[in-house]
């Protein structure tokens, strides 16, 4: 009779990845290649380690952004295209105990939502904005996005987009911070695992405003958008380091004084 000893080099194992309790136990079907499965992962992970999923709800409007109830074991409500903050801002007003956040794309916080986002940022309302940049309107069909880039060839731009006719890029994140109740407003990417982590400090950081009450505060991810860009998920994330950050550098566009007392 054989009797077998563990080797040597073989040590207890330790889990170092779980799946967030803020999430429903099921798949995501994004696109390959496409980052709003990261930045999901992210706020979950964020409402984990803050322990805040059993009071926060959730708001996103129509777009790629619809699929975030799906995935996530939070309250959420569906808000009209673009009427996210405003939503939000009632919710909030009515239920100011619970954490309220936003999940928007380019397309819906930019163009149709714009108003709705720089009111509610002027207004000071204490609520979180997670906004996606990923330059294109995704789920209706690939169109030309407030934040498409010049030349970018798009279902309604196939020769590029025309600067003299279609005017340049909005960036966002530059005009919320001009608002005097903005109080945390950053821009992040997604495309490498640093930029993924200091993404996640972001995001827990824009989550704190909102429990101290220290006002609106946004987190714009620069993310990835494959099948509508026309390129390999691989080759998007380097599209993102080449292309986008130039137009959308990373950084803070504004921290109050009683923010940067949470960062230190």
């Amino acid at each position: 009779m054989v009797t077998l000893t563990k080797p040597e080099f073989v040590t207890e194992e330790n889990v170092v990845y779980c799946r967030p309790q803020a999430f429903n136990d099921v798949s995501t079907h994004y696109c390959p290649g496409c980052t709003h499965g990261i930045a999901h992962r992210l706020i979950a992970e964020t409402l984990d380690e803050m322990g805040l999923a059993e009071k926060t709800i959730g708001v996103a409007p129509v777009g790629c952004s619809v699929f975030i109830y799906n995935y996530f074991e939070t309250d959420f409500v569906e808000a009209p295209h673009g009427r996210a903050p405003a939503m939000a801002t009632g919710i909030k007003r009515v239920l100011p105990d619970r954490i309220v956040f936003t999940y928007q794309g380019d397309g819906d916080a930019v163009s149709i939502g714009m108003a709705e986002l720089m009111h509610a940022a002027a207004r000071g309302e204490n609520i979180t904005v997670i906004f996606v940049n990923n330059a294109i309107y995704g789920m209706t069909g690939g169109q030309m996005a407030p934040t498409s880039l010049p030349g970018m060839k798009t279902t309604s731009s196939p020769l590029g987009r025309d600067v003299e006719l279609q005017g340049y890029p909005i960036r966002m994140s530059e005009m919320i911070a001009k608002m005097d109740g903005a109080g945390y407003v950053v821009r992040r990417s997604l495309h490498d695992p640093k930029n993924i982590r200091m993404a996640k400090k972001a995001i827990r950081t824009a989550f704190e405003v909102q429990v101290r009450g220290l006002g609106f505060s946004m987190v714009e991810l620069l993310s990835t958008c494959p099948t509508n860009w026309g390129i390999a998920p691989v080759d998007s994330l380097k599209w993102v380091e080449d292309h986008m950050l130039p137009t959308f550098p990373l950084g803070d566009f504004k921290i109050s004084t009683e923010v940067s007392e949470i960062k230190a």
